[in-house]
């Protein structure tokens, strides 16, 4: 299986799609302005203790003050909130955790309001970001991920992911690690340590160390709400948790985080910086490698399969439902059974993708067509296992029920990936109405005459749909429209064709490439 990572850079967000095999399966957005990611570390301040909610609303910078429940604290909070506390009072002269006196460890069913106080300094972590109406979702037990592993502070035990099987090899990360980790710091091995030598996984501590350093640095003269450490970018967590041999390229628009992903890989799998290419194409990104063309077909209420059957997406305030149909698969010769498992089987497989590709969270019902043999539900509930093992996010799948329903629950941590596919038509804006079309060109040559002559732009560029962009360059290059247009008003101009455009939606761009408003 062949990985792509396409990355579409423009001023106000990162837009990054993966692609397996060519095919759409993740699409992750982050704004320019995104304060809150998960993994951000904050020195928030406690506003509220609520004992009926056994909870706590801590002020870290945000509109809405973010949640933090008893079972989020850690068995190891009241050991860090006296580390808090020791460093902004100066007694904590070291980020060593080496001869630090440990606090006991909090009762599993205790109260919130004996371990944090109303207007107390505390050190969180961010676990959701803010979703909808509510804040941030936030933990005291505090974790920085690597490539290889995971450090815990005011922990000492060493855990080996359960990806990994030989008992050998995890045997030989245990005893690796002892051997090079600080004292009184645990550590979560993670699956792609397998196989890495001392020197890759003890370069990948070293980077994690210096990580609680600059926190402890930080933390001696912050005052909340503070960001004490940022989480590296969406699109390096992406690499740095699925980057593996079967990464074929990764193309990127922008020359700038261009660098940063370079030197980025040089860190962490210096082999495959040759796969990092800058997109310099005429087209826009999305559009020369099909991103758009699949994003389109794949975010609306319906979404067809290549057997003809199609998904109908729903989405409540509680839950998500998925209907699965045969379409015209039901005209094939095949008896019922036969086609109803093939359909779900396909289904299942696109169910799992949509799912990651939305970023679908909470409750997940599928409405799958019956299946009267118990072999064949089977079948698919192992199907649609296999195809949400490739989910990075926690998931718990549920056998069908007797109506033929199998249901999902799915992490949240960041709000859904919504994308509105149907398009509002740009002349009449919803009525109904339009102008006559034969005045289209009209339009477009006066707001180019307005730009060239009253605004004085240079380096125009107009973008318009390819129907239209031939319309506009066709014939000699003497006497097509672009060509009488330019010696009319005394400039010249650029034509570009964008298919993600309606058919008679237009815009100017300036040099930059920013929008020309009219």
């Amino acid at each position: 299986m062949n990985n792509e990572l396409i990355i579409d850079v423009t001023p106000s967000e990162v837009v990054i799609a993966l692609l397996n095999d060519k095919r759409l399966v993740e699409l992750n957005r982050e704004k320019s302005n995104n304060n809150f990611s998960v993994g951000d570390i904050y020195l928030g301040r406690v506003k509220k203790v609520m004992p009926g909610l056994n909870a706590a609303f801590v002020d870290v910078g945000y509109e809405k003050d973010a949640f933090l429940h008893y079972l989020d604290l850690g068995p190891q909070a009241s050991s860090l909130n006296k580390f808090t506390k020791l460093v902004q009072t100066g007694k904590q002269t070291t980020s060593n955790l080496m001869y630090f006196k440990f606090e006991p460890d909090i009762q599993k069913d205790g109260k919130i309001g004996n371990i944090l106080n109303s207007n107390q300094q505390v050190l969180i972590q961010i676990a959701k970001e803010p979703i909808s109406t509510k804040g941030p979702r936030i933990t005291t037990e505090i974790s920085l991920a690597g490539r290889y592993l995971v450090l815990i502070p005011f922990s000492d035990k060493i855990s080996v992911s359960q990806k990994i099987k030989t008992t050998e090899e995890k045997t030989r990360l245990k005893r690796l690690i002892q051997s090079i980790k600080p004292k009184n710091f645990g550590v979560i091995i993670r699956t792609v340590a397998e196989g890495k030598s001392v020197a890759d996984l003890d370069a990948d501590l070293n980077d994690l160390v210096k990580k609680w350093e600059t926190i402890y640095q930080n933390l001696k003269t912050a005052q909340p709400p503070f960001k004490v450490l940022g989480e590296i970018d969406r699109t390096s967590v992406i690499l740095r948790d699925l980057l593996n041999a079967s990464f074929n390229s990764i193309h990127i628009n922008d020359a700038a985080l261009f660098e940063e992903i370079r030197t980025y890989l040089q860190t962490i799998a210096p082999d495959k910086e040759k796969i990092l290419k800058l997109y310099k194409g005429p087209a826009p990104i999305f559009d020369h490698f099909g991103v758009d063309r699949q994003i389109k077909g794949l975010f609306g209420k319906t979404v067809t399969m290549r057997s003809g059957g199609y998904l109908i997406v729903e989405h409540t305030e509680a839950l998500h439902v998925i209907d699965v149909n045969s379409g015209n698969r039901a005209k094939s010769d095949n008896n019922q059974e036969t086609n109803a498992l093939e359909v779900n089987l396909e289904a299942a497989a696109e169910v799992a993708r949509q799912l990651r590709l939305r970023d679908m969270g909470g409750i997940i019902v599928v409405d799958f067509i019956d299946l009267h043999s118990a072999e064949n539900r089977k079948l698919l509930f192992d199907k649609i296992k296999d195809e949400m093992s490739k989910d990075r996010a926690k998931h718990n799948i549920l056998p069908p029920s007797k109506f033929g329903l199998i249901q999902i629950t799915r992490q949240r941590v960041r709000p859904e990936m919504n994308i509105v596919t149907v398009e509002k038509c740009p002349t009449c804006g919803g009525s109904g109405e339009i102008q006559a079309s034969i005045l289209l060109m009209d339009q477009i040559e006066n707001n180019l005459r307005y730009i060239m002559k009253e605004q004085n732009e240079k380096d125009i560029t107009l973008c318009v749909h390819p129907y239209l962009e031939a319309y506009i360059t066709k014939g000699w290059w003497f006497n097509s429209l672009k060509a009488q247009w330019g010696k009319k008003y005394g400039k010249s101009f650029k034509v570009k064709p964008v298919n993600s455009y309606n058919f008679m939606e237009y815009r100017f761009l300036n040099k930059n490439e920013d929008e020309i408003k009219i």
